[in-house]
């Protein structure tokens, strides 16, 4: 009798493996040729983090150099960008690791201390500077590799931030402004895709209200070690001169040298997507404030000219600044396209507002958690603010569509790390399966958000080609699709990510199925009949509450299909 149950035993397990296998055999692969025709897939670096050659060639010091040269127990490993890859001596080796995957793309940011060495025209043009961009922009497109250049990453010149503190000053608008407009003197022929900013929020929620990235300021009684700050009013008026020098920036552009040019011009942002930590009203509606507080931000403003009600409503005290008439016309609408950075997805609970110890972080009233009764919304990757939900990204693509008017939309960042504290041997750190699995699930997404949903993803830009110097963490982090020997002559090795991508990438890889290339307009045409014909358009937060549930029995089909981890939030505010 036992050995009869045994035998059955047996057969049902076989006969669940070949179901499983077949299911996983079945599942196409997905492939380029599946996205839009003109869809841009690419890589993506920063000047501080790659470039090098801080102190070459007439470069002036920006506030990272500052930050980590001169306090490097600010960094994990104590080390700073000073050499970092040496990109900048090593440009035309990168060029060609981007050529040999097959990217369309490289977006690349201009050092702002390398062009103007004190941050403003009056102390000087550096040639050599402007010279390196031009090799560089001239040597990508004899590749056929497109340039997307972002104008500001975080190394804001430090000439600046000593002569009147940097972006909490008004000056910095014009300053940024000129910057901006000598980059497109210099090579706006060349260039079609413009960032005026790379993820504001995390300047003003690390740089003024946590203080663990440059310029490290925040209230004391967050962190007593940090170099003075206020995190309650600093943060706010950091985003509001953001935000007025991308207008002032965009402004300029469109007025006299976009119609010669032809370019196009937009920002990046960054965020989690927020799902609610359980099904009660509260919860829902705060993590609509926490999207508020992160994503709409910067995206309101720049197209409906104002802040999230969300955000006037709950800070407190006259520390939200205003817009004048005048700025709120020159903000709104002031973009081409917007760029996404999404690496992570979280649960937001409605807590308390808080009543001493006042920051921007505690103006929100939400708590912003990981996991949910013990379960972590998706597995960890080397950095513990990255869980992977690859689910995320194609819910955050249809809150943009439908609250702002369904922008143009570039993924300007998605990417995932391993840690390595240098102990690590590097033939482990080649074998990037994770790496590979992270950027499959979102193309999967992104492709579903494209096709079915309509979304208007142009392009996906994976971060990042190289391992390189990861801010407040250093050299500890390893983002890239190339490993980055540190010690041993920097020397580029491609991991197994890099095969990956050569594949996917490759147009006609001797496959004989056959591929249907998707038509953009007939797949926005059939998202947004689809989902306007579920529930009315209405700017309001009840259409959002309204329009994901409307679309949540859709979405929990998915939920099965994702390798990744079957505990998925089931519910969307």
């Amino acid at each position: 009798m036992r050995s009869k149950c045994l035998l059955l035993l047996l057969l049902i397990t076989l006969a669940c493996i070949g179901v499983l296998a077949k299911n996983h055999s079945s599942r196409p692969r997905l492939r380029r040729n599946d996205f839009p025709e003109d869809f841009i897939f690419g890589s993506a670096t920063s000047a501080y983090q790659c470039e090098g050659a801080a102190h070459e060639d007439g470069r002036g010091p920006s506030i990272w150099d500052t930050f980590s040269e001169k306090f490097p127990e600010k960094i994990k490993d104590g080390s700073n960008g000073s050499i970092a890859d040496d990109s900048y001596n090593l440009y035309k080796e990168d060029v060609d690791l981007l050529h040999q995957i097959g990217f369309d793309a490289y977006r690349f940011s201009i050092s702002w201390s390398r062009i103007l060495p004190r941050g403003d025209l009056k102390g000087g043009i550096n040639q050599a500077g402007i010279d390196y961009y031009n090799n560089l922009i001239n040597l990508l497109l004899s590749k056929g590799v497109k340039p997307f250049v972002t104008i500001f990453h975080w190394d804001l010149p430090e000439a600046l931030e000593h002569a009147y503190g940097g972006f909490l000053g008004s000056e910095i608008v014009n300053d940024f402004r000129d910057y901006a407009e000598l980059c497109f003197q210099k090579f706006g022929d060349r260039v079609k895709h413009w960032t005026t900013l790379n993820e504001p929020f995390t300047v003003v929620h690390e740089g003024y209200t946590t203080g663990e990235k440059a310029p490290g300021r925040c209230s004391s009684f967050t962190n007593p070690k940090c170099f003075g700050g206020d995190g309650a009013t600093e943060p706010y008026i950091v985003g509001h001169n953001f935000l007025l020098a991308h207008g002032a920036a965009v402004k300029i552009y469109r007025e006299k040298y976009q119609a010669i040019q032809k370019g196009k011009i937009g920002i990046a942002l960054n965020t989690v997507w927020h799902y609610p930590y359980s099904d009660s009203h509260a919860d829902k509606l705060a993590a609509a404030r926490a999207t508020a507080f992160t994503f709409d931000y910067f995206l309101e403003p720049i197209v409906y000219g104002r802040y999230p009600a969300d955000m006037v409503n709950y800070v407190k005290g006259g520390r939200l600044p205003t817009f004048t008439p005048e700025e709120s016309s020159m903000l709104k609408g002031s973009y081409d396209f917007v760029g996404v950075n999404y690496y992570s997805s979280f649960y937001v609970k409605d807590v308390p507002c808080a009543t001493e110890n006042i920051t921007m972080n505690t103006d929100s009233c939400v708590s912003i958690v990981g996991e949910r009764n013990g379960v972590p919304i998706g597995p960890a990757a080397g950095s513990d603010w990255l869980l992977i939900y690859p689910k995320g990204i194609r819910d955050l693509l249809l809150y943009a569509k439908f609250k702002f008017n369904d922008p143009v939309l570039y993924i300007t960042e998605n990417g995932i790390n391993e840690n390595d504290d240098g102990t690590r041997p590097r033939e482990e750190i080649l074998k990037d399966t994770f790496r590979i699995e992270y950027h499959d699930k979102h193309f999967r997404q992104l492709h579903k958000a494209i096709v079915e949903d309509g979304c208007d993803v142009r392009g996906y830009y994976a971060w990042s080609l190289m391992d390189n110097f990861e801010w407040e963490h250093g050299y500890t982090a390893r983002f890239g699709l190339y490993y980055v020997d540190f010690v041993n002559g920097l020397k580029r090795y491609p991991k197994d990510s890099v095969k990956w991508f050569k594949r996917f990438l490759n147009r006609s890889n001797g496959e004989t199925r056959e591929v249907k290339e998707v038509s953009r307009e007939k797949s926005r045409s059939d998202g947004n009949k689809t989902l306007h014909e579920q529930v009315s358009f209405d700017e309001s937060a009840g259409f959002f509450v309204s329009f994901m549930a409307a679309n949540q029995s859709r979405r929990d089909e998915e939920q099965n299909r994702c390798s990744f981890d079957s505990t998925y939030p089931t519910s969307f505010y």
